[in-house]
């Protein structure tokens, strides 16, 4: 404690918080979600962000866990640092891109002295200990510490209109805070849809992403896919509908962001 403290002491001066948060409070305590999304403002603006990486790996569990307390902030905290990375990784390295299943597995983030890979962030902290390969229907049997003590509390499907890996066909970047996250993913989930889906009236058939397809348990289905797109205003009804899934486009486009 008493070396991440100095540590913050440090960086503190070179570090701006622009969201109303500092990120140290009460003198000791470390807002990590308001780190999260200086982060990605940090990108946004051309700013460095060596120091908030920093703060991030020498943090400890207990420090992590303690200030991200709630599953919206634990959710919040998670996509942005999911986003963040995508961006700061590939923006240096866009070569690891041609190999995605290499890039996503591999161990490359520092977060409390624990390294990360992409996958283990993805379903095991934010689609709470889902098995990578389980289409959404099989979790983990043996989750780690690290992961049993910050992932979220419950699983959410909206998620995937959220997290960018870094291609075209991916969701935008938002920068989403723990306060607003059910309004943010509301509008992040509507707009994502609105622009990729298409329904044929006539053959009453829906092209949809094929996130759809590869996480289809998370959606409840294909029944609760269709739920959800006539939630979101794609289909007027769930009769008779057929899903289609679209081909995913894999081009690295990094720099999409977009204000929710």
């Amino acid at each position: 404690m008493k070396a991440l403290s100095i540590l913050v002491l440090l960086f503190l001066p070179l570090i701006s918080f622009e969201h109303g948060s500092d990120v140290v409070l009460d003198d000791q305590k470390i807002d990590f979600n308001a780190l999260s999304e200086q982060f990605l403002t940090n990108i946004k603006e051309g700013k460095d962000t060596q120091d908030l990486q920093n703060v991030l790996a020498n943090a400890s569990l207990e420090e992590l866990e303690s200030g991200l307390e709630t599953n919206d902030q634990k959710t919040a905290f998670w996509l942005n640092i999911y986003n963040a990375y995508i961006q700061v990784i590939l923006a240096k390295n866009p070569e690891l891109y041609e190999d995605r299943s290499s890039f996503f597995k591999r161990e490359q983030i520092n977060i409390a002295g624990k390294m990360f890979s992409f996958a283990d962030i993805e379903h095991g902290m934010v689609r709470k200990s889902q098995w990578e390969y389980g289409l959404g229907y099989i979790r983990k049997w043996f989750p780690g510490k690290y992961e049993r003590t910050l992932r979220v509390e419950k699983r959410d499907y909206r998620i995937h209109f959220a997290l960018n890996c870094g291609a075209k066909d991916c969701p935008p970047v938002a920068i989403y805070e723990a306060d607003r996250l059910d309004e943010q993913l509301a509008k992040g989930t509507k707009r994502f849809l609105t622009k990729t889906s298409e329904f044929d009236s006539v053959k009453r058939e829906a092209a949809v992403t094929s996130l759809f397809s590869w996480f289809r348990g998370d959606f409840g289905g294909k029944g609760g896919t269709k739920d959800i797109l006539k939630k979101n205003g794609i289909i007027k009804s769930t009769e008779g509908v057929d899903l289609v899934y679209k081909n995913y486009d894999w081009t690295l486009y990094l720099d999409n962001f977009i204000e929710l």
